[in-house]
């Protein structure tokens, strides 16, 4: 079976910022979407990251500090319940499709480490797969369309509607949909297995890290250094 014909889920974040070593999760989203497109489950929430919220994140997602503190769980706890939400749909052997995972599960991964929590990669005994990643599948299989790669810019390139952008739930939600489209309009990516999809992923994020520090080292910094690990930074 192809991943495009079962059920997928999502997730997302919405933070601080977008350093993985010091920023934190404001809010997150699990959703499942069974082939049909229908939305089955779902889990949000919104944490009280315990620092303030840069002005310029708030204005992006809508979360000030006053109101995550006032109306947020603690991180911790809310932490430990998004990483077991995540690590029981990889554990199902659900495709988990999240836009541009090697922030999102890399910053999880940090958090997790923050407050002593088993991390996903710890939960799994592995690195967390199948991961789906539309951004990395994108410059994959679209290797020289100009513009943005942005959620947004996918959803108007493949038809998805996003109404809501910077709404974990809103954004989890179009990122699957966005995925399903690339997998059904492009057979090479639609007409394989998770895992093989996976693999390629992996392949393919460090083509394109390669191929950005090329072209920084050639055009502004001799020493420019991009990650390349996908779907998870390594812990240094």
């Amino acid at each position: 079976m192809t991943w495009i014909t079962g059920p997928l889920a999502a997730f997302d974040l919405e933070t601080t910022g977008t350093d993985i070593e010091t920023d934190r999760i404001v809010t997150a989203a699990v959703v499942r979407l069974e082939p049909d497109g229908t939305i089955s489950t779902e889990r949000t929430w919104l944490l009280d990251p315990g620092v303030v919220i840069p002005e310029e994140a708030a204005a992006i997602h809508g979360i000030s500090t006053e109101h995550a503190r006032e109306q947020g769980v603690p991180a911790p706890r809310a932490i430990e319940e998004i990483t077991q939400a995540v690590a029981e749909v990889l554990h199902a052997g659900t495709p988990l499709v999240v836009m541009n995972a090697r922030y999102d599960l890399s910053l999880l991964d940090r958090e997790c480490r923050r407050y002593g929590l088993e991390s996903l990669s710890e939960r799994l005994g592995a690195v967390p797969s199948p991961v789906v990643d539309p951004l990395v599948i994108d410059k994959h299989i679209d290797k020289y369309r100009k513009g943005k790669r942005a959620l947004h810019a996918l959803c108007a390139h493949y038809g998805v509607s996003l109404d809501a952008a910077h709404d974990a739930r809103a954004d989890a939600v179009a990122a699957a949909r966005v995925v399903r489209r690339m997998g059904k309009k492009h057979h090479s990516i639609g007409m394989t297995s998770s895992a093989d999809l996976h693999n390629l992923q992996v392949r393919a994020a460090a083509e394109q890290s390669a191929s950005l520090q090329a072209y920084l080292r050639r055009t502004t910094n001799p020493r420019a250094v991009v990650e390349s690990a996908w779907p998870v930074i390594p812990r240094s």
